[in-house]
């Protein structure tokens, strides 16, 4: 195996995919046009879950993290998944219904997942859309 191709594999299992192409395929049923719509969904839903959740009570919060924990995962989009159950977990806690510097970082790391996803997502629109009007 060569240095470059060495790097590659070490940089893969360092850091894995945005969106689990593996998991969207079997969760598309190998649909390129399934697979559109569930990525454009994806990215409706999560920015009306966001906007819910900027500012939202803590029981709002929760719930709006859970529903997008829920399409994260049926994606593969796992940080995104990981960081909206942080974020449940945080609103649903116990407490005096302020938002402390838990609840504050969870939700800064959800937005930060989601705008990573959301770029993924992008570019493989660009790639489905191709191959679509390709005919494939």
């Amino acid at each position: 195996m060569t240095a470059a191709r060495l790097s590659a594999a070490a940089e893969s299992t360092e850091r894995p995919a945005v969106i689990d192409e593996v998991h969207l395929g079997r969760m598309t049923l190998g649909d390129r046009r399934l697979e559109r719509e569930v990525l454009e969904l994806f990215l409706r839903q999560s920015t009306i879950m966001l906007h819910r959740i900027a500012g939202a009570d803590r029981p709002l919060a929760a719930a709006a993290a859970h529903t997008l924990k829920g399409s994260a995962r049926g994606i593969g989009a796992w940080r995104v998944a990981r960081a909206a159950e942080l974020l449940e977990q945080a609103a649903g806690s116990e407490g005096s219904g302020n938002a402390g510097p838990g609840l504050d970082h969870a939700v800064e790391e959800l937005k930060a997942a989601s705008l990573e996803a959301g770029a993924a997502i992008g570019t493989r629109l660009t790639q489905l859309l191709a191959e679509l009007a390709r005919g494939r």
